[in-house]
């Protein structure tokens, strides 16, 4: 376990990350400060990087544990291209995979944006453990909190909060952006579900344990057949190939077959037909935790990379105070903070209730394209040393390229944000 600057011991188990914001944390504290906080609060006025004592207690606790526990196994998992299984174990005794499941289903009961700091602290170390945590919330968890029966809930919540990673299958070989084209099927045979079909890409699935899976029950009717199944992985999901991808090794990425694969009609998320509804919806908020995974990622690069320029002197002077290397540096640190602004602005609506769904697309379309644009200049700005795998700046790169194709598209971006373009400015 880990320690941050307070006064309590932590537990030696699973612990709340809602009761860690409890304990007393000593940081500078003026007057002014102390005005201006009580300015805000009066009149309801928050800039989106003021975060609550909880969410900075979160951000704490998570930096530490991605400093002192998974950047020194970073490089080795990326060679090996496989998760530490202490990794997983790490993030399961933090409190990092229920963060807004409930205190009484074993969770963390903290909220959303809460989440999204998790994600973008675990991505500037390491984006592959930040997607394992992302998916593992803002997919598997909220779908069953949002869809599942109360039975459902306290079945599989604990588990899913405690002790088994769960993975979200919903892409296959031939319905990629169009996901609702999907072939995987599913017959009712007596009081189970009989699954046939192949899902491709599939995020933790080497790993977990519990898996949603989304099948046509009748394909007469389109995607309006669509149903979300929970299995697990002892009913015989058969993992069929692991990829081997450009980035973000340590997370697992895979082909995974269905043959007959007979799932208890209890197992059904939300009522028969509502998977389209489920996906759709839950899409739409997991973009927001791509974002966070790209914006983490683009400050990771940008905080190994610019030191090491003021280090290295050429000419007489270190590289970094170069006028060009310097508007470089202004120029990233600015795109940054806009990829920052987008990203917790689209958490802060998604929480209050407000609509999203154009904010979550413009946060995964840009944060993508800066993290891409950044990670890149890092390795220029570091030079020769920059290009080896030494120094963990290409892996950034490498890892970066995945955040303009999964869970929607950069083009399927643009063409969502086009939408509401059309819908206030047209005809």
């Amino acid at each position: 376990m880990f320690r941050n600057s307070i006064t309590r011991s932590l537990a030696p188990s699973t612990r709340s990350l809602r009761a860690q914001a409890q304990w007393s944390i000593v940081r500078p504290f003026s007057a002014s400060t102390s005005r201006l906080n009580s300015d805000y609060s009066e009149s309801g006025f928050k800039p989106l990087d003021m975060f609550t004592e909880e969410e900075e207690m979160i951000r704490e606790t998570v930096q530490r544990f991605a400093n002192e526990v998974i950047q020194p196994k970073v490089r080795e998992m990326d060679e090996n291209e496989q998760m530490d299984p202490v990794i997983i174990k790490g993030l399961f005794e933090q409190g990092l995979m229920g963060i807004e499941t409930s205190a009484a289903h074993g969770g963390s009961e903290s909220s959303f944006t809460s989440a999204i700091i998790a994600i973008e602290e675990l991505a500037k170390v390491d984006p592959s453990v930040s997607v394992l945590c992302d998916v593992h919330n803002t997919l598997v968890n909220t779908v069953l909190r949002k869809y599942a029966t109360e039975a459902q809930k306290a079945k599989w919540l604990p588990l899913l909060a405690t002790e088994q990673l769960g993975s979200f299958c919903l892409s296959e070989p031939a319905s990629g952006s169009d996901a609702f084209a999907l072939q995987t099927r599913a017959k009712k045979v007596g009081d189970d579900w009989v699954l046939n079909g192949t899902k491709m890409w599939i995020t933790n699935s080497y790993e977990a344990d519990i898996f949603l899976i989304f099948a046509n029950v009748d394909p007469s009717k389109g995607y309006k057949g669509i149903t979300c199944f929970l299995a697990t992985k002892d009913m015989g999901i058969q993992i069929a190939k692991k990829e081997q991808k450009l980035g973000i090794r340590a997370s697992s990425t895979c082909t995974l077959n269905f043959d007959d694969l007979k799932i208890p009609s209890e197992n059904v998320i939300g009522g028969e037909g509502k998977g389209y509804k489920i996906a759709i919806e839950i899409l739409n908020e997991g973009r927001i935790g791509i974002a966070a995974q790209m914006l983490g990622l683009a400050r990771g690069a940008f905080s190994l990379s610019v030191p090491y320029t003021y280090t290295r002197s050429q000419f007489s002077q270190p590289v970094g105070t170069f006028q060009s290397m310097a508007h470089s540096f202004a120029s990233a640190a600015t795109r940054i903070e806009t990829a920052k602004l987008l990203t917790y602005n689209a958490a802060r609506r998604k929480e209050h209730g407000l609509p999203f769904v154009k904010e979550a697309a413009m946060a995964k379309w840009w944060s993508s394209k800066v993290a891409q644009e950044v990670s890149g200049d890092a390795i220029e700005w570091m030079g020769g040393v920059g290009f080896t795998r030494e120094t963990g700046a290409e892996k950034y790169w490498r890892d970066s390229k995945i955040g303009a194709i999964y869970e929607g598209t950069s083009n399927i971006q643009l063409q969502t944000i086009a939408k509401f373009i059309k819908e206030e400015y047209g005809s």
